[in-house]
């Protein structure tokens, strides 16, 4: 019986697509288009830095927990729902196997909208972040999980040079410490525990004061209720990153609405 979760599963395969993607560009032609780029402004970071709670709104058509979450999938005007209703950031999916994501969501999203974009996936290699310069990203996502601490670091330079954000996601104290020390200016804190799948927005409340006011701290996930948007905010979180409750709501820019209310 294999001890492999679904993380380490979402990880080798990320290795495996960027293996696959170096045989059409390789490294040094991918940096070289990415480094051509102007720099970045960090405009990720600096929408989640206005006062309130700031939202980062997920556009995903699946989940590995949920199975197909959108079957039509309409992501363009989601993205566009999502920023006439006011929010902050939008998180694309662009893992192609259990979110039934692509590359080809981010780019056309980050044209179609002037809101940031994160690009949400398991980035295992620096290949994956000259990608995400490409493809429109304003932002990418790196997991304490899956990344030593020397690994964070060189992302996060890999990103300042670009100018490109780094939302650092940890799950526990140890993994929040290793953020810490790898100078994650974002720090987000996933409520879903991504070996097991099991949620509890406690996760969020019990760690915050572990990150220092002067970093960002993001709850992630498992967002179901105004309630919980409430708790968020009252505990002192700076954006929440809302997923599978827009994306299964009718009316999205309503809901969203509501949300910012609070």
């Amino acid at each position: 019986m294999s001890d492999k979760t679904i993380l380490d599963e979402l990880a080798s395969f990320a290795k495996y697509r960027v293996s696959e993607s170096i045989k059409q560009m390789p490294l040094t032609d991918l940096r070289r288009e990415a480094e051509s780029l102007p720099k970045g402004l960090f405009e990720f970071e600096n929408a989640l830095k206005k006062p309130g709670l700031s939202f980062i709104c997920e556009c995903k058509k699946a989940s590995p927990s949920k199975g197909i979450i959108s079957r039509d999938f309409p992501y363009l005007d989601i993205a566009k729902e999502y920023e006439e209703a006011g929010a902050d950031c939008i998180s694309v999916l662009t893992e192609p196997k259990w979110f039934l994501g692509a590359d080809s969501y981010l780019k056309e999203i980050a044209r179609a909208v002037s809101i940031p974009c994160i690009r949400k996936d398991f980035t295992v290699d620096e290949y994956m972040i000259y990608e995400a310069k490409l493809l429109g990203a304003k932002a990418v996502l790196l997991i304490c999980s899956i990344l030593d601490k020397g690994q964070l670091r060189e992302y996060i330079n890999i990103c300042d040079a670009l100018g490109l954000s780094a939302l650092v996601e940890a799950h526990d104290e140890k993994e929040i410490e290793t953020a810490l020390d790898s100078s994650a200016r974002v720090i987000g804190v996933n409520n879903r525990n991504l070996k097991d799948f099991k949620v509890d927005t406690a996760n969020s409340r019990n760690l915050r004061n572990l990150v220092p006011s002067d970093r960002i701290f993001v709850s992630e996930s498992g967002i179901r209720s105004v309630e919980d948007i409430r708790e968020i905010k009252d505990f002192g979180a700076d954006a929440v990153l809302v997923g599978e409750v827009l994306m299964r709501a009718e009316d999205k820019k309503a809901l969203l609405t509501e949300f910012k209310k609070v």
